[in-house]
């Protein structure tokens, strides 16, 4: 029998909190290392890349604080819980990463106008490969994860630090090139190419943070699972049952669909609910984590808010059976 590694089990069973608080305390090591990469070096491309470790380390305590908050369970003021509080995460690490890109880019242009040689890089460029080896690590080990658990703070900061470790690759190559031609214009011309991506990089976390506080709908993937799983009961209910208005959001780790189920006038209402049971457990296993809310209608009949709205409706499955 093919047996797996007991090592992705043992990183899958990290909490995303234990994750974070593991990223906070990475980020200050590679904070130190970077720091003096660039106090050996005097290299403003590395000092770019130690300005973005401080990014890290306030992305990942924000991050930490948030995972906390969304954790919570729902109460009178928050029935549906505070799984949005994740989006707060995404979203402040982005507007993080693109003040640090701001930052970068003006140190650049001050050391492209006054070019400075560089000394000591040897020992620069092996304290930054080493902290990019950390945030290596720790970046995989948390995006594989942030999938399985369905975390967007997690996938926030993990994807981050992926962007941190390509940054730390372009310095590297910029400044042995620097090295090997003396050409030190070389030094703040990658600062900024490193400044352009972080800034791609943050843009990129406050939309998705936007889109999930907009309650987006659910992946093409997870709701072609929801559809399926509604099509085969309806087949096997033999036209007795079909499906409409199928509207879908996420919020952090959490996924919810609601929908209509209409159902014969002769049915009684134990045997209605006991169908709606079996599509809720189906839809739950077709996707972990779902909420869903099925609302029993009889054969024919519509809500009050579709007759006084008529499109006005979420779109969603306009027929099964």
């Amino acid at each position: 029998m093919l047996q797996t590694s007991p090592v992705p089990r043992a990183i899958d069973r990290i909490t995303p909190r234990r994750w974070l608080q593991v990223s906070v305390v990475v980020a200050v090591l590679t904070i130190v290392l970077k720091t003096l990469a660039w106090w050996v070096t005097g290299s403003v491309s590395l000092l770019s890349d130690a300005l973005e470790s401080f990014v890290n380390l306030a992305g990942a305590m924000f991050a930490l604080a948030m995972v906390t908050v969304a954790a919570r369970p729902a109460d009178a003021e928050h029935p549906f819980g505070h799984h949005k509080a994740e989006y707060f995460s995404s979203g402040f690490e982005g507007i993080l990463v693109v003040g640090a890109a701001v930052a970068i880019v003006w140190a650049a242009i001050v050391r492209l106008m006054h070019p400075q040689p560089l000394e000591q890089l040897s020992w620069g460029l092996g304290l930054s490969v080493i902290s990019s080896v950390f945030n290596g690590l720790l970046a995989w080990g948390m995006l594989r994860a942030a999938r399985s658990r369905r975390s967007v703070a997690l996938e926030g900061d993990a994807r981050h630090l992926f962007t941190d470790v390509w940054t730390s690759a372009g310095v590297v190559l910029g400044l042995l090139l620097a090295g090997a031609t003396g050409w030190h214009w070389l030094d703040p011309v990658v600062a900024l190419a490193v400044a352009l991506n972080i800034l791609k990089e943050g843009g990129s976390l406050v939309w998705q943070a936007s889109q999930g506080l907009m309650d987006e709908a659910l992946s093409p993937e997870l709701l072609a699972r929801v559809q399926a799983a509604l099509e085969r009961h309806a087949q096997a209910s033999q036209g007795a049952v079909r499906f409409d208005n199928l509207g879908s959001r996420r919020a952090g780790s959490r996924s919810f669909v609601q929908l209509h189920m209409h159902v014969p006038e002769g049915w009684t209402l134990g045997h209605a609910a006991a169908q709606r049971a079996a599509v809720e457990a189906e839809l739950m296993a077709a996707v972990p984590g779902l909420v869903a809310v099925i609302e029993l209608l009889p054969a024919g009949a519509s809500t009050v808010f579709e007759q006084t709205e008529g499109e006005g409706a979420p779109p969603g499955l306009a027929s099964q059976g």
